[in-house]
C-alpha cells in the first residue's frame, strides 16, 4: 500500500507534536483511496484525553466533528495518527492491541533522537504488523 502525504502536513504534524510534547499528540486522517493506494488530503489534529506520554485517546466530540467535514468533503477515514515523544516510530503492544480497523493507516511520528520519523503501518486481524510505503511530497 502506498500512501501520500504533502510535505507542507509533515512539517506542520511535527510542529505540532513538538508543541505538545512530552504528551503524544494524535489526530485522523481524511483523503481518497484508489486502487494503487492512499492520498491523505488533511490531517485532524484531536486532543488526547488522556493528557499521557505513553498512550492517547480521542476526544470524541472532535473525533465526530472531524469525521463529519471529512465526509462533507467526500473523502473517506483512512487512518489516525500519534506521536512517540521518546520512543520509535513503531506500533507499541497498546497500539497493536487497540488496532481494530485492519483497512486503517496507523501513522506513528517518533521526536526521539534527532531528527523526527514517520512511518505508517498496517495491522490485521491478528495483529500483524507492515510497514507502508510511505511517500512524502
Amino acid at each position: 500500500m502506498v500512501v501520500h502525504l504533502k510535505l507542507a502536513d509533515y512539517l506542520e504534524m511535527v510542529q505540532h507534536a513538538r508543541g505538545v510534547a512530552p504528551i503524544e499528540d494524535c489526530g485522523l486522517l481524511g483523503g481518497t483511496m484508489d486502487g494503487d493506494g492512499k492520498t491523505v488530503e488533511k490531517v485532524f489534529y484531536l486532543t488526547n484525553t488522556d493528557a499521557s506520554a505513553e498512550h492517547f485517546s480521542l476526544d470524541p466530540k472532535e473525533q465526530f466533528a472531524a469525521v463529519k467535514e471529512l465526509r462533507a468533503q467526500g473523502w473517506q477515514l483512512l487512518g489516525n495518527w500519534h506521536s512517540h515523544p521518546a520512543t520509535p516510530s513503531r506500533p507499541s503492544e497498546e497500539d497493536k492491541r487497540l488496532a481494530f480497523d485492519s483497512t486503517a493507516s496507523y501513522f506513528i511520528l517518533s521526536l526521539a533522537g534527532g531528527e523526527p520519523v514517520l512511518n505508517s503501518f498496517h495491522v490485521d486481524r491478528d495483529k500483524n504488523v507492515t510497514k507502508e510505503d510511505l511517500r512524502i511530497q
